[in-house]
């Protein structure tokens, strides 16, 4: 008897847990909780990210910050992606999907966004990384704005601001040549990146809505 109440007391606990994480009753889902990294973990170089004011901050060496908490089990195939970001000038982050932890380098599986305004990369925020690239410049630096993906089968679409920048079909381009590995839509989980230590990038309000498969 004491060993099924315990089992219950964990399920309805577990449920009260993941029920708190949800932010609205449109089922979009916090990453980030504004006062740790907990869920989190960082490759190669910790003192790229740290926390000012409820704020996530990155800037330094080389890293990633990989998602690895228990929303999903950190593993998400169509999903809404969305967080607030505001760079400054000349910054050069990403923001990667469906992919997973690697100790060093820049991760191997999976797609990456781009965040970029004024770095002398010319492929700028909303691009899907060398896949579907944006030229245009659609927000300032040292303002908040929005950044959102959305991902659902074989179609990536991005958003800055509410306004579609980038949509990608997968099976539809034709341009992807020769083994391109796990550089494809799969299944994974999110990083952030700290580019070089000249880049400044901030994050809050990190977000998910997991779609049916």
């Amino acid at each position: 008897m004491k060993t099924y109440l315990s089992i219950g007391l964990m399920l309805l606990f577990s449920t009260v847990v993941l029920a708190q994480k949800k932010s609205d009753k449109d089922g979009w889902i916090s990453l980030f909780d504004g006062k740790s990294l907990e869920g989190w973990t960082i490759s190669e170089n910790p003192e790229s990210f740290s926390l000012e004011d409820g704020v996530l901050k990155v800037q330094g060496d080389r890293a990633h910050l990989f998602y690895v908490g228990e929303v999903e089990n950190h593993d998400f195939k169509n999903f809404e992606f969305k967080a607030d970001v505001k760079t400054m000038e000349g910054a050069n982050s990403g923001i990667f999907f469906h992919t997973e932890f690697q100790d060093d380098g820049w991760p191997e599986k999976g797609y990456e966004v781009q965040v970029n305004q004024t770095h002398s990369d010319w492929r700028k925020t909303g691009s899907l990384y060398s896949f579907n690239d944006v030229r245009e410049v659609h927000v300032k630096d040292g303002k908040w704005y929005n950044q959102h993906i959305i991902v659902q089968g074989d179609h990536v679409t991005v958003k800055i601001n509410g306004k579609t920048v980038m949509e990608y079909k997968e099976s539809e381009d034709t341009n992807r040549t020769g083994d391109l590995g796990s550089k494809k839509l799969d299944r994974g989980t999110f990083a952030l990146q700290a580019h070089d230590p000249e880049s400044i990038v901030y994050f809050k309000n990190i977000m998910v809505k997991p779609l049916p498969d």
